[in-house]
């Protein structure tokens, strides 16, 4: 009888519901490759997993992809850098409760003799337009990033429409591309964060910083419950709650200092972008 009582027991619980805790889905995070990239979420994601029971899965793309995923309800939660299609988004009600995390800037890299001659030169878009006279080659994400959005808004401002033969395509994300720039010993745009993470693989040096238009924004958005019948609306919340969070911000003011003498990201939580200055 002991032994039945045992089994019948062990069968009891086995059958019983666990605790909530255990039983929460996993949070969705849909995000960009540079977040990913950098390491940050490396040292983020297992701190939240930590502090709240929550899995999270994340979905590395450009932020494009991130927000489209997110809109037809196949994420919970999105970390993007691409303000004018995140706002977007928000006007049509497929996400919301858009906050700033952080910021850090996109530089041109390119090859140590210059062929096009930018370094020096102070505005982005005439870079641009200086490495499309030269027909100098020049690695694009094309992706649909806010990498990739800010490189068309520049070469929109250069007056420039890329042409084939020196303009390629990686379709990749950051990491990669500053692969394929490296190999090709081409320029590219890339976000400093990433840029300094792969330095001991890149040897383009940096050609161009410090202009305006060169500042990369990060937002955290929840999802709208609407878009998708799985949408984990509390996890989603709760990982976007984290990211504005004082503890978090204290990780990203200092996050990369010790590995590259720099903090990869400056944090920006409760702050509007007019507030936000250059880097």
């Amino acid at each position: 009888m002991t032994l039945l009582h045992a089994y019948l027991t062990a069968l009891v619980l086995a059958i019983l519901p666990q605790p909530a805790e255990a039983q929460r889905p996993p949070v969705i995070l849909s995000t960009t490759t540079s977040t990913q990239d950098s390491g940050l979420l490396d040292v983020l994601v297992p701190l939240f997993e930590r502090q709240t029971g929550y899995s999270v899965k994340t979905i590395a793309v450009g932020s494009g992809q991130a927000l489209a995923l997110a809109a037809r309800g196949e994420a919970d939660v999105v970390l993007a850098h691409a303000p004018g299609l995140e706002k977007k988004y928000v006007a049509d009600g497929k996400m919301l409760n858009r906050r700033l995390v952080m910021y850090n800037d996109f530089v041109i890299i390119g090859p140590a003799n210059d062929p096009a001659k930018i370094k020096g030169t102070k505005k982005a878009a005439d870079a641009m337009k200086a490495i499309a006279s030269t027909g100098s080659r020049f690695v694009s994400r094309g992706d649909n990033s806010g990498t990739h959005t800010l490189e068309k808004a520049l070469w929109k401002l250069a007056g420039v429409e890329p042409q084939a033969g020196w303009y390629i395509e990686s379709g990749q994300g950051m990491g990669a591309t500053l692969g394929i720039a490296d190999d090709r010993n081409a320029y590219t745009l890339t976000d400093r964060g990433t840029y300094l993470a792969f330095q001991k693989r890149v040897r383009l040096p940096i050609l161009l910083e410090g202009d305006k238009p060169l500042l990369s924004i990060y937002s955290v958005m929840e999802v709208n419950p609407s878009n998708g019948p799985k949408v984990n609306t509390a996890g989603g919340n709760a990982f976007a709650d984290f990211m504005v969070s004082a503890d978090v911000q204290k990780i990203v003011k200092t996050f990369g200092v010790d590995k590259y003498g720099q903090a990869l990201f400056v944090p920006v939580a409760g702050m509007n972008e007019e507030e936000v200055g250059g880097p």
